[in-house]
């Protein structure tokens, strides 16, 4: 009953209190102990727009807004790094129209990034990670202006999974291994959980501290499957479009009162 009566509340009438809630949970989760990086897969922009019977396009452009916001969520709190998993090897199997809208709609941000104000002032790195011999030439090229431009910065990190494959990025660790065994730079015994990582895309790049995943599903989808050992994971039922700043900080908040043991 009382369910019934609040449905035929404006929901404007809420805000005042969801503000409050939110900027408390805020503080609260600045005065705790921060995660260094934070990694996301961003998943059901096609589900959402399907929702609103929109094209599939619709809901990766309204992703790609929502990654904006996240962006700045990291920055007020201190986040250094964020990897988000954008276009995965496995999506070249969608249809064509939707590769050719998301693939325009990369070369279109990392554009805007390169003269976005905010990446050179807070000093953000760009990385693209994946194999970027996949992409059409324009989007590779929009990829490389980007990193290349942002390569000085190491405030904050940005790193965007393209044409990645988890597993991907291991074989072409491996060949790459195999290659400077053969060259006589390495040898056999010399490999270690070090030495692998070092020939990964980004060897730089700290493990991620949280693996986030929105649109409900509980997989992990070949996404960063070395560097997440020891991540801890939080599913949420909510499309990545509709992912909210409460709901951010309430995974944080939840992250701070686990207790990380790495196996020990």
């Amino acid at each position: 009953m009382l369910h019934r009566l609040l449905s035929h509340v404006p929901h404007i009438l809420f805000k005042p209190v969801y503000d409050l809630y939110e900027n408390y949970l805020f503080e609260k989760v600045k005065s705790g102990k921060l995660p260094n990086h934070v990694a996301i897969i961003m998943d059901g922009n096609r589900r959402w727009a399907r929702k609103l019977e929109k094209p599939p396009w619709y809901g990766h452009f309204f992703g790609s807004q929502k990654l904006e916001e996240i962006l700045e969520w990291c920055r007020e709190l201190g986040i250094k790094t964020l990897t988000v998993y954008a276009f995965s090897t496995e999506n070249f199997r969608r249809t064509p129209e939707e590769i050719n809208a998301l693939m325009n709609l990369f070369e279109q941000k990392f554009k805007e990034l390169m003269v976005d104000e905010r990446v050179h002032k807070y000093g953000m790195r760009v990385n693209i990670l994946g194999r970027k011999e996949l992409l059409p030439e324009n989007v590779r090229k929009a990829a490389e202006e980007v990193e290349r431009a942002t390569r000085k910065y190491m405030n904050y990190i940005l790193n965007i999974a393209i044409a990645y494959g988890g597993r991907s990025e291991i074989v072409d660790a491996v060949k790459d291994i195999v290659r400077d065994i053969e060259a006589g730079k390495i040898r056999a015994e010399d490999i270690d959980e070090e030495l692998v990582k070092r020939y990964l895309y980004y060897p730089e790049m700290p493990d991620p501290d949280i693996v986030i995943r929105t649109g409900g599903e509980e997989r992990i989808s070949n996404f960063l499957l070395y560097q997440i050992a020891y991540s801890e994971l939080f599913f949420v039922d909510v499309y990545f479009p509709e992912f909210r700043k409460i709901d951010f900080l309430r995974i944080i908040r939840e992250y701070q009162k686990r207790q990380r043991r790495f196996g020990r």
